[in-house]
């Protein structure tokens, strides 16, 4: 089973940066086959951002639930995708 996850950041935010760098990481841990992430740009794509209720970045939406309308810390980041692939896993 996997899990899509989309990071929503905005062109030239240092903080959406080091986020999207903390999941790059955390997806390698679970996996690529686990784990599908895409960088949305929130200027390229403002309709889905609104329709998501993104009011900053970065933001974090696993499975099409925002989860972190805020950066979140590696911790918790990786406690969440947890939940959700032991979640996702018993719902097999």
């Amino acid at each position: 089973m996997t899990i899509k996850v989309e990071v929503f950041s905005s062109p030239g935010c240092g903080r959406c940066a080091r986020a999207k760098d903390e999941l790059r990481k955390i997806a390698e841990e679970f996996g690529e086959d686990r784990i599908q992430w895409r960088d949305v740009n929130v200027v390229e794509e403002i309709d889905h951002t609104v329709s998501m209720g993104v009011l900053s970045t970065p933001a974090i939406a696993i499975d099409g639930e925002l989860v972190f309308s805020s950066l979140p810390s590696a911790k918790r980041l990786r406690k969440a995708l947890e939940q959700r692939l032991k979640s996702e896993e018993r719902e097999k």
